[in-house]
């Protein structure tokens, strides 16, 4: 479960940094094949953040957080980098609460 959000964090993340760099090529620099760049990735983005809200919001029930929590782990998908950032605190959290539920697991 922890697994599959960190890789669609990592993935949107990527494709929010590479979709925000072809807006600035398309709109601020004007080159040639941004504008189709600018699509593609945008559509990929659109897609595979469905499937980060789903497995992030699975993650957030599993792991009982707060709906505040909750609604900033969901749109950390739509600010350029915050997916990353995220992720390492949402993973460092909740490997932190499984080290204390099974301490023998920790020590394996």
């Amino acid at each position: 479960m922890l697994t599959r959000y960190r890789v669609m964090a990592y993935v949107t993340g990527v494709l929010l940094v590479l979709l925000t760099l072809g807006v600035i090529a398309k709109y601020g620099l004007h080159l040639d094949g941004a504008a189709r760049f600018t699509t593609v990735v945008g559509i990929a983005h659109g897609w595979l953040y469905v499937v980060y809200l789903v497995f992030a919001f699975d993650l957030g029930s599993k792991a009982k957080w707060p709906v505040g929590k909750q609604l900033w782990v969901l749109l950390a998908g739509t600010v350029p980098t915050a997916a990353f950032f995220v992720e390492r605190k949402v993973t460092h959290e909740l490997e932190a609460r499984f080290a204390k539920a099974s301490p023998a697991a920790a020590k394996a």
